[in-house]
Order: C-alpha cells, then structure tokens, then sequence
C-alpha cells in the first residue's frame, strides 16, 4: 500500500492518501477571533473543498465527519451552515462533540475522511 502525505509538518499531515481514501487533518477557521460559529464553520467548510480537490476527490465522496463544537448550544448554528453544504444525497456517517479545541478563539473543528 502506498501512503501519500500532503503539506506535511513534523506533527501532522494536512492530507494523507492511502488505499483509496483520503483523511484530512482536523480544520479550524484561520483568524477566527470574534467570528461565530456559522461564519468559523463556513470558512472551515471551504477548506476542506479546497483540501480534498488538492487531494483529488470533493465533498460528495466524503465517508466520514467528526466535528467538535466548544458550546454544543451551537449545534444548530453549525448545522445550518453544514446542511447548506452538504453534497445532495450525500451526507457521511458523522459525530458531533462538545470539547475544549486547541486555542479559545476557535469554536469548531471538523475533521473529515472521503474515498478519491
């Protein structure tokens, strides 16, 4: 099995390709200070597209989502911008958590796993 690393660090890798799937590292919304949650998850959400057409694949091959919310009260904020992006028929096996993320301006990370 060949294993393909994409805009990879010593901690991480931002894509990784391997035996026909592609798994993305967990993305927060960059300069995310003072944005809520639907403007931190729409910028996140455009990473992603941008990751996995990097990758070779879109968001209608996602498998898999894990998302996690600092304040679950804004699980239907973060769903109205995920609804909305979703690809039609499409929706992945997903999960969705409340968690401390890495730094307090962040308020969601999502994480996905999609086939190329």
């Amino acid at each position: 099995m060949t294993i393909t690393r994409l805009q990879s660090a010593k901690r991480m890798s931002q894509i990784v390709k391997a035996n026909g799937f592609v798994f993305l590292a967990g993305q927060v919304a960059r300069g995310a200070e003072g944005k809520p949650v639907a403007d931190q998850t729409a910028a996140i959400l455009e990473a992603i597209d941008a990751l996995l057409q990097e990758a070779g694949t879109a968001k209608d091959k996602i498998v898999s989502a894990t998302i996690w919310l600092t304040d679950i009260s804004k699980f239907d904020e973060m769903n109205g911008v995920w609804d909305a992006w979703v690809a039609e028929g499409g929706s992945p096996a997903r999960a969705c958590v409340e968690a401390a993320l890495a730094r307090p301006d962040y308020t969601v990370e999502i994480m996905v796993t999609a086939t190329v």
